[in-house]
């Protein structure tokens, strides 16, 4: 470390450091239980909002266990793909938390994908019933990809009924993820087709501060989980109703957001993932229960994942040093 200089990584430079999504799983899950012991900071994420449905965080976490200190400045803006530019955009810094001197700054789109879909299957790990097999995506973006990378890590998964509402992503997410992850892939042509029949459901579409609520009651399955990646966007307030056990990865921010408006028609909230994982809380408790996690991205996520990308790149020569 030095004074005088810090490590730039792109998308590409993160991407190559060779991370795997078992790892990123392993980092959320020790971080989520030092969340529950109460080991952490993060502050609620302050935002600028300037277009419609679009946001730019400042999220900042320290994770003393894991020697992580650091900010993440991310863009989301729905409307992107019209320009061939990504939903998702933004940089992250690393700082010694000794000193507090900038470490590395590096891109944060592989690092949200990534550890977005680790915090689903640590959610399902204690919410899902272990032999789930069959996987509904809806939305086959960048989310849609790695929550089901991820699950695919935790779960016996065989088939994937995936649905979107631009037919030719659908088509291009059912070949791709087939071919990555070796499973029967099965583009639908209604929402409900990938919903009903599933013991796991990943909304993964726009955040809408007014939800579309697309999804109805009656079509989550007894026993089946769902993972709310794009908050509660997707579904009608009765449908989240029906579930015997709502949670989130912090209650603290869920409620900050339903202050701007999100979530004002929710179920009570049953426990944080830091509650689950140290078993402050029960997660599953019996095979027809149905549960559901509505997850926000914390910046703890992405300090739990950036040591391990910058420790990487180091042993690896992967990047640019720049001058401070």
């Amino acid at each position: 470390m030095s004074a005088d200089k810090l490590l730039y990584l792109s998308y590409a430079d993160v991407a190559a450091v060779g991370l795997t999504m078992d790892d990123v799983i392993a980092a959320l899950e020790a971080m989520f239980h030092e969340k529950g012991e109460g080991r952490v900071e993060m502050p609620p994420k302050p935002g600028i909002h300037t277009m419609p449905d679009a946001f730019i965080h400042a999220m900042p976490a320290y994770i003393p266990a894991l020697k992580s200190a650091g900010i993440k400045w991310v863009g989301g803006y729905p409307e992107n793909h019209k320009r061939g530019l990504p939903y998702i955009t933004g940089l992250l810094i690393l700082n010694d938390p000794e000193t507090g001197v900038p470490l590395a700054v590096m891109d944060c789109v592989w690092i949200t994908a990534m550890r977005t879909g680790a915090a689903t299957a640590v959610a399902a790990r204690y919410l899902a019933r272990p032999g789930s097999e069959v996987v509904g995506i809806l939305g086959c973006g960048v989310q849609g990809r790695s929550n089901l990378e991820a699950l695919n890590v935790l779960f016996p998964l065989r088939r994937v009924l995936a649905y979107d509402v631009d037919p030719e992503a659908q088509r291009r997410y059912a070949v791709e993820m087939s071919e990555r992850l070796g499973l029967e892939v099965v583009p639908v042509q209604e929402p409900k087709q990938a919903v009903s029949g599933c013991d796991i459901v990943v909304t993964a579409g726009p955040i809408l501060r007014v939800p579309h609520a697309t999804i109805q009651p009656g079509w989550l399955d007894e026993g089946a989980f769902a993972s709310l990646v794009d908050f509660d966007s997707y579904w009608h307030p009765d449908a989240m109703r029906e579930v015997d056990k709502f949670c989130t990865d912090d209650v603290d921010q869920l409620e900050h957001y339903r202050e701007v408006g999100y979530f004002q028609d929710i179920p009570p909230i049953h426990a944080d993932l830091g509650e689950l994982v140290t078993g402050r809380k029960p997660g599953r408790e019996s095979p027809t229960e149905r549960t559901m996690t509505c997850n926000l991205g914390l910046a703890l996520d992405d300090m739990a994942t950036a040591p391990l990308i910058y420790r990487l790149a180091l042993e690896k020569g992967v990047g640019t040093w720049l001058p401070l």
